[in-house]
């Protein structure tokens, strides 16, 4: 399989997940690209899972899904083993504890990827069971809350379009890229009536509770900081910070 196989592939069962989120083996994984499996890990959209507890024995041609039995040991790699009670000849079998090796990949990571490749910043997890806030997108002329919707397939949905995350999600030379061009399109071209597009109290609410969590973290300049992420000027930012509709009190300030 292709890197782009293996990501397509990968994209498409967490998306048919009742849950979005799978667990994959190390043996499967050994079978996939190198490349794509080192970004997977090193760009966190796969993430170590709990060893197996189950196991299929391959002792006989039966082939019999049997539970690990696990025995710690201090001085050296713990003991795996499955106990056989269908055959009278076969009682222990030994288990490589490599072969319980497991990684989990979920429409969260998926989204933290995307943010990061992106820039943004995710304000929650889901915000139901099947939507995901990868953050606001801006474009040149209008924003666009970017959301990563799991409902038998994952697809982008921003300023009212939708669009296949294998679309504009891709594997090239050994890291993964977004399409942020085709994305910052959609977002300036806004469907009408799309319930996405940020209004300007929209963009005041996200930018004040933005600017009370960089100020949380005990970050100097923070007004500028928030500024900078959004590519405008101090003064720009204070301007939307400001709520025309509420009297200022006296003395208070960011």
């Amino acid at each position: 399989m292709t890197p782009e196989a293996v990501l397509v592939e990968l994209l498409d069962r967490i998306g048919a997940h009742p849950d979005a989120t799978i667990v994959i083996s190390a043996h499967e994984l050994s079978t996939w690209p190198g490349a794509a499996v080192r970004a997977m890990k090193s760009q966190g959209l796969l993430t170590k899972a709990r060893p197996a507890t189950n196991t299929v024995c391959l002792e006989c041609e039966r082939e019999c899904i049997m539970p690990v039995h696990v025995l710690p040991d201090k001085a050296r790699e713990p003991e795996a083993f499955v106990v056989c009670d269908k055959r009278s000849d076969i009682n222990r079998i030994s288990v490589p504890v490599a072969r319980l090796e497991q990684w989990r990949a979920s429409a969260d990571s998926v989204t933290s990827l995307l943010a990061g490749l992106l820039g943004l910043h995710r304000s929650g997890g889901g915000t139901d069971a099947a939507r995901w806030e990868v953050g606001m997108l801006k474009g040149t002329k209008h924003s666009s809350h970017l959301v990563l919707i799991a409902d038998g397939r994952l697809t982008l949905s921003l300023a009212g379009h939708s669009i296949a995350l294998a679309d504009v999600l891709t594997f090239e030379g050994n890291a993964f890229k977004v399409d942020r061009r085709t994305l910052t399109r959609l977002a300036d071209q806004p469907v009408a009536g799309a319930g996405d597009v940020e209004s300007a109290e929209q963009r005041r609410e996200r930018l004040k509770k933005r600017v009370q969590a960089v100020k949380a973290k005990g970050t100097k300049g923070f007004l500028k900081a928030v500024a900078k992420e959004e590519g405008i000027s101090d003064s720009r930012l204070k301007q939307l910070l400001k709520d025309n509709t509420k009297p200022t009190k006296p003395g208070s300030r960011w």
